[in-house]
């Protein structure tokens, strides 16, 4: 962690390895648990007895769910969710050009690596321009840096790289400058 204007700083990009690090060590070493249930006297409803099949008693929720409301055996509900952050006027080309690069750079031939790193560097510049003084040397760098990741894409030096991403690179990293 760095110490920061207003307190401290995490290291993602640190976070991250570190949790690749962990994953691969524990890959190493799976644990495998035998599991068996006891069936008798359970049913289906009817009557079939429970023979491999999976029942849940609550909620069962495959993938990500940032931002998700869940309610569970309430009779009612009311959920209200309020998370839009204004951006702060003048950069809303950049966010929108953020979002269009971290959407593109994954289908671009980039590495996982170089993608988890331009994925902090554009957090970075849309947690700034949502300020109400966004530190406009905060944004260059972090564009800067953003642009790094697709200037090998735009010149041909990404082997691999999907048809038509050398000019998409290009126009996002044009987009990205002039939106500066």
């Amino acid at each position: 962690m760095t110490m920061a204007r207003s307190g401290f700083k995490v290291n993602r990009q640190g976070i991250r390895k570190m949790m690749r690090e962990i994953q691969r060590e524990m890959d190493k070493h799976p644990v495998k648990a035998r599991i068996e249930a006891d069936t008798a006297g359970v049913s289906l409803g009817s009557g079939a007895a429970l023979a491999g099949a999976n029942v849940f008693n609550g909620p069962v929720i495959h993938g990500d769910v940032n931002g998700a409301q869940l309610a569970w055996g309430n009779t009612t509900v009311n959920q209200t969710q309020n998370e839009g952050e204004q951006i702060a006027p003048g950069f809303e080309d950049l966010a929108q050009a953020v979002v269009d690069a971290l959407r593109q750079l994954p289908t671009m031939g980039v590495s996982e690596e170089d993608i988890e790193d331009a994925a902090a560097a554009g957090e970075d510049v849309l947690n700034e321009v949502v300020q109400a003084e966004p530190d406009r040397g905060k944004v260059r760098r972090a564009v800067a840096a953003l642009r790094g990741y697709l200037a090998p894409v735009a010149t041909g030096a990404v082997v691999g790289a999907a048809a038509g991403s050398e000019e998409a690179a290009r126009t996002i990293i044009e987009r990205l400058s002039s939106a500066l």
